[in-house]
């Protein structure tokens, strides 16, 4: 009798997000979960019942990391050191952001487990940006940041900018380290 192989939930969430990002929301499926972690789908049927409830509490999860990273940020450093994380936290979660996209191809009809924990991912998404408005309003006060720009578009911007692809494969810090350029001061040289 062949031994079953032992996994656990974050490894299911792992290759969900891995194939969530390499498939897409549609494709993605128990199916190719169990093939991809070589176990049966009854085998991940004893952790979830459905890809709907599989992907939300995926998301529940990265979302609920972020904000830990996010909290992490030491509120106390001045603003120019405090980007510095906040980039580091974003780019290290950018595909979070494409994944929450996905969102609204679930089918919810008849599942109020499911509802439930979409107001959830709901309150979360919004308790995320708390920090970082206050982040960016420390910008502001301390003279550093356009007060004219709301903050939600300065944030939108940030989360925008590290989202764009790395086609070119350019190193990591040099990606970061331009991009935060790119935030600050723009793509004009400065004199």
């Amino acid at each position: 009798m062949a031994r079953i192989r032992k996994f656990s939930t974050m490894e299911i969430f792992r290759e969900t997000e891995r194939l969530l990002l390499t498939v897409g929301y549609e494709a993605y499926n128990i199916s190719l979960l169990a093939e991809s972690l070589n176990v049966s789908r009854a085998a991940i049927y004893k952790y979830y019942t459905n890809k709907e409830d599989l992907v939300v509490d995926f998301m529940l999860d990265r979302m609920a990391k972020m904000i830990d990273a996010f909290e992490e940020i030491d509120e106390t450093k001045p603003f120019i050191e405090g980007l510095d994380e906040l980039l580091q936290v974003i780019f290290e979660s950018k595909d979070i952001h494409h994944i929450l996209t996905m969102v609204h191809w679930i089918d919810l009809r008849g599942k109020d487990e499911i509802i439930q924990k979409m107001t959830k991912l709901d309150v979360l998404h919004k308790e995320m940006y708390a920090p970082l408005q206050a982040m960016i309003q420390k910008g502001k006060e301390e003279g550093l940041l356009n007060e004219v720009i709301p903050n939600a578009l300065i944030l939108a911007f940030i989360f925008q900018s590290i989202a764009i692809p790395n086609h070119t494969n350019i190193p990591k810090e040099t990606f970061l380290q331009s991009i935060k350029m790119l935030i600050s001061t723009g793509i004009y040289k400065q004199k």
